[in-house]
């Protein structure tokens, strides 16, 4: 059959599919702490917090959500921080008290705050002390939630390499202290979750209007640790590097709810700092990374990069948005391993396609995983379309989220049915090759039309992005009178002055002329959000 041709390059030895979680998320930390109770669960700037440790906090931070603010089976819990322990100690908490996370990324300002609370109606927030401000800005109106405020500092063995704007920070936060609550020593209620009860709710970009909650149960957000564990080799034992936040999918699944699922270590990163990571690889031997292209340039970039001991790594790579092609290439000669790239959205709790480890391939966002259905359909006819022709990528899989959180329509709208099964939507244009590989294209929403006819913005994109004098572009549509949009390219230049001209004759000499910018912009930056894509909606 065409879509199961990427059965081709299966890795051997992995089955098909994998049997559904009979548990909860929770049951992981539990299952952690009895098989090997004294090995470090998390290492964070010089302390290294066990199993045994990690589960006494989450039991009584449980107990104090419960006993003293309320929080029954159901309710919503905000976790509103930075990457820290305070935060895995608070996400197991939320579950082990029956409730559903919500996280927000501490890159949010009260508006956005404000708006995630309400529409999530979040009981409780739980917060890094630095961001006792905007909490504050936001309680009276969001109803009051309960409080409970964290010092990331206080968990960290020295101070040489915590960051510089956490050491020394002092709040008046609102709210219960996170050691006091813990000091109370609560007991937590009863654990009675089941796969197909709620577990968290991540909320969508917002690319396309107001970030909408995608509501996943147990078995959804199981189904991806599991699964990652299998694909990518992560033995229990194995320490694995986190410079992704963990209030996005990929960085939550894969650098914090995995090493849990097999008992390995997570070294945490409040602040991305390319030595640090270079000096943990080194000396702590680290096997598993995945992170973002900015990240990897700035590693590649350190002085004396040649000379660091990377032979520990077993796999890196990453997600969200392709890896050049030429940076990958020099980190597959510095350090030895190709660059895993993989595909998933915040509906589907992180991937489901990821290249096969064996056969990669570049620019690629992988092969459908286990249980994964994709197809490409017509986004105007949904019919399903063969090999190497572009379409909207639909996807049918156990890790795809139940629908959008208290929005029917919207719900309704982000699926088809297909052969008798529930398909979603994800409004990214994509393409399946001759061998099973998916590619992305672009956004749907993204798309520009010229005259009627498409230009896909990351086709233009990736032609200047070849041009020397071109660091950095990014391409969306302007409202034109004769054509109806028109293509305009913000460009960030290698070197200034950049003449539009030659950027003009450099395009005409590689794409058709509808295709061809028909202004250019030159910035000393792209805007970016906190998981490092460019927020073309923006420009």
């Amino acid at each position: 059959m065409m879509r199961n041709r990427h059965f081709e390059v299966w890795p051997d030895g992995l089955p098909y599919s994998l049997p559904p979680s009979e548990h909860s998320v929770l049951h992981n930390l539990i299952q952690a702490v009895s098989a090997a109770p004294d090995r470090t669960a998390i290492w964070y700037y010089g302390r290294r917090i066990t199993f045994r440790e990690l589960a006494t906090e989450v039991r009584h931070l449980a107990g104090f959500l419960h006993h003293e603010l309320g929080i029954r089976a159901g309710d919503r819990v905000a976790i509103y921080m930075q990457n820290a322990t305070q935060f895995v100690a608070a996400y197991y908490a939320i579950l082990a008290a029956n409730a559903v996370i919500v996280p927000v990324n501490p890159m949010c300002r009260r508006a956005e705050l404000r708006y995630i609370v309400r529409d999530s109606g979040t009981r409780a927030i739980i917060y890094g002390a630095e961001l006792a401000e905007e909490v504050a800005a936001v309680h009276d109106d969001c109803g009051r939630p309960g409080l409970v405020h964290a010092r990331y500092r206080d968990y960290a063995a020295d101070g040489q390499d915590f960051p510089a704007e956490f050491a020394g920070f002092a709040t008046a936060a609102t709210g219960t202290a996170w050691a006091d609550a813990l000091a109370m020593e609560c007991g937590a209620p009863t654990h009675d979750r089941r796969p197909e009860d709620w577990c968290i709710i991540p909320y969508s970009s917002g690319t396309t209007g107001q970030p909408k909650g995608c509501l996943h149960t147990h078995a959804s957000v199981n189904a991806v640790i599991f699964g990652y564990s299998r694909w990518i080799g992560v033995k229990p034992g194995s320490r694995v590097l986190a410079t992704l936040p963990l209030c996005h999918v990929t960085g939550m699944q894969h650098s914090m709810n995995l090493p849990i699922l097999t008992r390995s270590t997570t070294y945490l990163m409040t602040r991305w700092n390319a030595a640090l990571a270079a000096k943990l690889i080194q000396q702590e031997r680290i096997e598993h990374w995945r992170s973002i292209t900015t990240m990897m340039i700035d590693f590649m970039s350190l002085p004396g990069i040649q000379d660091v001991d990377v032979s520990s790594l077993k796999a890196i790579g990453g997600g969200g948005a392709q890896m050049p092609a030429g940076i990958a290439r020099k980190m597959s000669e510095l350090i030895g391993l190709d660059y895993i790239e993989a595909y998933g959205l915040s509906e589907t709790i992180a991937p489901t396609h990821i290249n096969p480890p064996h056969a990669p391939k570049r620019q690629c966002l992988g092969i459908p995983i286990f249980d994964v259905d994709c197809r490409i359909v017509d986004p105007d006819t949904l019919e399903e379309l063969g090999s190497c022709e572009p379409g909207e990528i639909v996807i049918h899989a156990p890790q795809v989220f139940q629908g959008y959180w208290q929005r029917p329509e919207e719900t309704e709208a982000a699926f088809l049915t297909l052969d008798g099964k529930r398909f979603l939507r994800t409004g990214d244009i994509g393409y399946m090759d001759d061998e099973g590989y998916f590619f992305f294209v672009d956004r749907l929403k993204r798309m520009v039309s010229v005259s009627g006819l498409k230009v896909w913005p990351a086709e233009v994109e990736a032609v200047l992005h070849a041009h020397p004098d071109v660091r950095e572009a990014c391409v969306v549509g302007d409202p034109d009178p004769r054509t109806g949009e028109a293509v305009r390219a913000v460009i960030v230049p290698r070197k200034r002055p950049l003449d539009a001209q030659r950027l003009t004759d450099w395009c005409r000499q590689k794409m058709a002329a509808y295709k061809v910018p028909k202004r250019f912009e030159f910035r000393d930056r792209l805007p970016r959000s906190g998981a490092g894509k460019v927020l073309w909606k923006d420009l």
